[in-house]
């Protein structure tokens, strides 16, 4: 896996440093975008508050960027006992601005493939009825996943991570690391910067 460019934009891997960027990004999203992500309607301080636990040891969570600002997100955590443990549970959010540009394609194929080098082998997402673009994106991973008959339960299909495949992943780790610690270093030399004026 490497730096993804769809539409402009950028897919990596966030990291703790990142909160922000996901809280905003939460914030962000619509009524509609927040029920269809947390199947209920939540306020802004639920939002304020999950982001600041979104980076535990065994979530994974991978940001859709356009100039620096994160427009899209697909969480990968453990279930129960974590993600060692072989179940793992999927999310997914996008801006309404930045739907239906292979946003959501790009994450969840970052998503599978990450819970498949972890050793998950059923991957948990939830996905209201009338999310019929979420069902669409479920479809093109059939490959991948196979759905119950309830369309929220998806079985990875067995297939053992290759050497390329962790390799690639571990690349792109270090490469959106990089990303990100340069990211805090700028902001934090532009609020010195500022507080000297």
């Amino acid at each position: 896996m490497e730096h993804a460019l769809i539409h402009g934009g950028v897919v990596r891997r966030l990291w703790p440093s990142d909160m922000h960027h996901f809280r905003d990004h939460l914030l962000r999203l619509d009524t509609q975008s927040r029920q269809e992500r947390f199947a209920m309607v939540v306020s802004d301080d639920f939002l304020t508050n999950y982001a600041e636990r979104c980076f535990g040891i065994d979530d994974v969570i991978f940001g859709y960027f356009v100039d620096g600002v994160l427009r899209g997100a697909g969480e990968l955590r453990g279930v129960g006992l974590g993600l060692d443990a072989g179940s793992a549970e999927a999310a997914f959010s996008v801006e309404h601005d930045w739907r239906r540009r292979g946003v959501g394609s790009e994450l969840m194929g970052r998503i599978v493939q990450a819970a498949r080098n972890r050793g998950a082998d059923t991957l948990y997402m939830s996905c209201l009825a009338r999310n019929r673009a979420m069902q669409g994106l479920a479809k093109k991973f059939e490959a991948d996943l196979q759905f119950d008959t309830d369309e929220l339960t998806g079985r990875l299909v067995a297939r053992t991570p290759s050497a390329a495949q962790l390799w690639n992943e571990w690349i792109d780790d270090a490469s959106s690391y990089a990303t990100a610690m340069l990211d805090l270093h700028t902001r934090e030399f532009a609020m010195q910067r500022n507080m000297r004026r």
